[in-house]
């Protein structure tokens, strides 16, 4: 047994040497745990809350938009045909080249056909030279009948001769037409303005009256159309959403821009002509036609594109930043907002559709609230928060800006 004097006085504490030891060390550490959990309490009193980056919202009417796909037509076709028969003696035009209507494209051998309308001419002549002889005849008969010189059976022969003259008159007149026509038609113009393509078929080729295979085609393209499709099912929402009040109708004005295949935005603005009145039963779609002006021919026929088409007007909605909406375990679109005490606040939202990088949203949100666009992944529903105003790109839907921090009403109160 070891006895150790307690101080100067004369009583000492006596143990045994382990035991004591164990006593000693137990302590220590004891104490060490003791000021490292007060130490550890008092750090974690003292942490800041966590900061966080918001967008106040505002009421706002939004234009509702369709994009669809699409391709470009050309808002006039032509195909070149001759309508008489021969050998094709000339080729007046540049493949490829804008012409005007009205433009001379092909001759055709017209050595036959002025020979028939000269043949025509001369049947004509003939048919005129006989009119004034029957004429007189008639004149002179019927001088001679009110003197029973001539039968009444002679007079009526000699009005139908003059009758029959006249007739021939009129016949050899519509030969001389229909051989003029066919003379004209050995020079084909142009039927409309536009681009010219190819032609089929060059100097010596023969060709025939209405003949399947066209010359060439002439296409208009300026201005041009774009054919669109939309589903029945989108239009059935757009007049739910209508009837409801959601969405007000753009009106008669409809205005449409083009996305190219390069993904650029086209510089024109075009406006819708006309909508289908029947559904495709086979793909359960309609057709929509824009039209755009075409200057420089940078819109070709057979081109994909998509058209961003004005539906409506959304009244009193809000665009919600797309970075700041996730889904929950069901599947619901949710967004974090920082409430008016700086506590987190986590909502179901109902989004209607995408504007650019926003979700439209017309329900689940007031005048003024923050929604949380950056840092929501370091916070949870019921935390407090310290929140700072953010500016969003809206070309980029990235965070383009940060200004003074946001104050809440406890804040305010203290």
């Amino acid at each position: 047994m070891t006895c150790t004097p307690l101080g100067s006085s004369t009583a000492y504490l006596c143990s045994t040497k382990k035991p004591f030891r164990a006593f000693l060390i137990a302590f220590l550490i004891s104490t060490s745990l003791g000021s490292g959990i007060a130490q550890a309490q008092q750090m974690r009193g003292a942490a800041p809350k966590p900061e966080v980056g918001v967008v106040e919202l505002e009421p706002e009417s939004v234009a509702i938009t369709a994009k669809l796909s699409g391709r470009i037509a050309a808002s006039l076709d032509a195909e070149v045909r001759p309508e008489v028969g021969g050998i094709i003696k000339e080729r007046l035009f540049k493949e490829g080249t804008e012409v005007t209507a009205g433009d001379v494209l092909y001759r055709i051998e017209d050595d036959l056909y002025k020979a028939a309308h000269d043949s025509a001419q001369a049947a004509l002549q003939k048919a005129e030279a006989a009119l004034p002889s029957a004429q007189t005849k008639v004149e002179r008969y019927e001088e001679l009948i009110t003197q029973n010189a001539v039968a009444k059976q002679e007079l009526d022969d000699a009005k139908a001769a003059l009758a029959q003259a006249k007739a021939d008159i009129a016949s050899a007149k519509a030969s001389v037409q229909t051989a003029r026509i066919n003379l004209d038609n050995t020079v084909i113009k142009a039927p409309i303005s536009g681009r010219i393509e190819a032609s089929t078929l060059n100097v010596g080729a023969l060709v025939t009256a209405s003949q399947s295979a066209p010359l060439t085609i002439i296409r208009q393209l300026d201005p041009i159309n774009v054919d669109v499709t939309q589903s029945s099912t989108n239009l059935l929402k757009l007049r739910k959403a209508v009837r409801e009040g959601r969405i007000k109708l753009s009106g008669d004005n409809v205005q449409v821009r083009l996305l190219l295949e390069t993904g650029e935005e086209y510089s024109e603005t075009g406006k819708l002509e006309f909508s289908e009145a029947h559904v495709d039963p086979t793909t359960g779609t309609y057709t929509l036609r824009a039209e755009f002006p075409n200057p420089d021919r940078l819109l070709l026929p057979g081109m994909y594109v998509q058209a961003i088409v004005e539906e409506g007007i959304a009244q009193n909605s809000f665009l919600v930043p797309q970075r700041a909406v996730s889904r929950n375990a069901r599947g619901e679109p949710t967004a974090l907002f920082l409430d008016q005490d700086g506590k987190v606040e986590e909502r179901v939202l109902r989004v209607e559709g995408d504007i650019g990088n926003n979700w439209l949203v017309n329900e689940g949100i007031s005048e003024g609230d923050r929604v949380i666009v950056e840092g929501s992944l370091f916070v949870r529903a019921g935390q407090e928060a310290t929140g700072t105003l953010v500016t969003i790109d809206e070309a980029t839907g990235e965070v383009e800006s940060r200004g003074e921090a946001v104050s809440n009403t406890s804040e305010t109160s203290d």
